[in-house]
């Protein structure tokens, strides 16, 4: 090789490695930046938010007088609406994702299929909300109601369940599996003792942040009907008398954080924004609770199954 060659491939690998610091100098300026503004923002909202975080806050309804409004409302709808929600999507979402990584041909039915649950996962979830409306509300009837809004962001999170819920099958080692089918398992005893054990973790994971994204949506609520201002609680799900179970809950109107949050701070009173952001350190602190959640699930099945 001539010396000239060489010249030009030193050349080259000094190119590079400027390259490689100025990248890494740029993305390193992008994180620091992003992170000061978020700490900025919540700084902000907790200063003016905590003195307004009491009893009477968590435990009043909304108000026409700021002193007196709270979220009692809000958070109650919320924890029913993340509740149907789940119970809609969570065992839909999993075996979904197992049936895809597990029990189906790898044909092209199957790759189309795959594609489109990848796109559904990222389409904006306005569209979720338009679609509810037309299919939930006009369609099947269901009105403006807490079954109508736990089923809209079980849509909206189902392609995210299914997903992570593939991608943690497929970290199980295939060695597993053959042992398994070498001890004279079937398949679906291969599936619930063995595969499903072992990403649980990683299925779990991705439920928790699918549900916190959950709960932090609002366009899609918005566009089903939920009530900006509303001053009672659901129907109580246990009676004193017969039946004892009542579900009429699931059809009662509703409101969450988000949405109070939002009727707040479009009002011109600042006493109203106070609100808004104590509402929205609320919000905040769900979503920490939640990701620290899934934080912990996965180290805790991480260390227990290994392989």
């Amino acid at each position: 090789m001539s010396n000239k060659t060489n010249a030009r491939l030193l050349q080259q690998i000094r190119f590079l490695k400027i390259q490689d610091v100025v990248f890494w100098f740029v993305g390193l300026i992008t994180l620091v930046s992003a992170f000061l503004i978020l700490i900025v923002l919540i700084s902000d909202m907790a200063q003016t938010g905590i003195p307004r975080l009491n009893q009477e806050f968590f435990f009043n309804f909304p108000s026409r007088f700021a002193a007196r409004a709270g979220i009692y409302a809000a958070w109650v709808g919320s924890l029913c609406v993340v509740l149907v929600t789940a119970l809609l999507a969570i065992p839909l979402g999993v075996a979904t994702g197992v049936y895809l990584e597990e029990y189906s041909s790898k044909g092209w039915v199957s790759r189309i299929i795959e594609l489109n649950i990848l796109n559904l996962a990222g389409v904006p979830s306005i569209i979720y909300g338009i679609m509810a409306l037309s299919l939930f509300v006009y369609q099947f009837g269901l009105k403006q109601s807490i079954l109508t809004a736990g089923m809209t962001l079980g849509l909206l999170i189902l392609p995210i369940i299914i997903v992570t819920t593939r991608e943690a099958i497929r970290t199980i080692p295939n060695h597993i599996r053959e042992a398994s089918y070498a001890l004279g398992a079937t398949k679906w005893q291969t599936v619930s003792n063995h595969i499903l054990p072992y990403s649980f973790g990683g299925i779990m994971t991705g439920v928790v942040i699918a549900l916190s994204r959950a709960i932090g949506e609002t366009a899609p609520l918005l566009t089903v009907g939920a009530v900006a201002f509303i001053a009672f609680l659901p129907t109580p799900p246990v009676m004193t008398e017969a039946p004892f179970v009542s579900f009429q809950w699931l059809m009662d109107s509703y409101t969450v954080l988000p949405i109070q949050m939002f009727n707040w701070i479009s009002r011109p009173q600042e006493e109203f924004h106070v609100n808004a952001a104590a509402a929205g350190i609320v919000l905040l602190t769900m979503t920490l609770v939640l990701n620290t959640l899934a934080i912990l699930i996965r180290y805790r099945f991480r260390k227990k199954y290994k392989w």
